[in-house]
């Protein structure tokens, strides 16, 4: 396993790691850890146009066509 070192941390940034990492019941860099495997491990995001095309085809234009529907009459009108 590789090793990383991070210098020059603002100092807030590293108490607030601290705090973080005391809060969950680990260490600092077992925190650190787990922040940087879920920044950069997490599943790439779909496009619009990937989601649209995962779609399944379901049915003609015709299925879907909009139906005009008359307003009822009031009894005062």
């Amino acid at each position: 396993m590789a090793s990383l070192i991070v210098r020059n941390i603002d100092d807030n940034i590293a108490n607030a790691l601290k705090a973080q990492a005391s809060k969950h019941g680990v260490s600092a860099e077992a925190e650190h850890r787990h922040i940087l495997e879920q920044a950069l491990m997490r599943p790439k995001k779909k496009s619009l146009a990937e989601i649209l095309m995962d779609m399944p085809n379901v049915g003609t234009d015709e299925d879907f066509a909009r139906v005009e529907v008359e307003e009822p009459k009031h009894v005062f009108d």
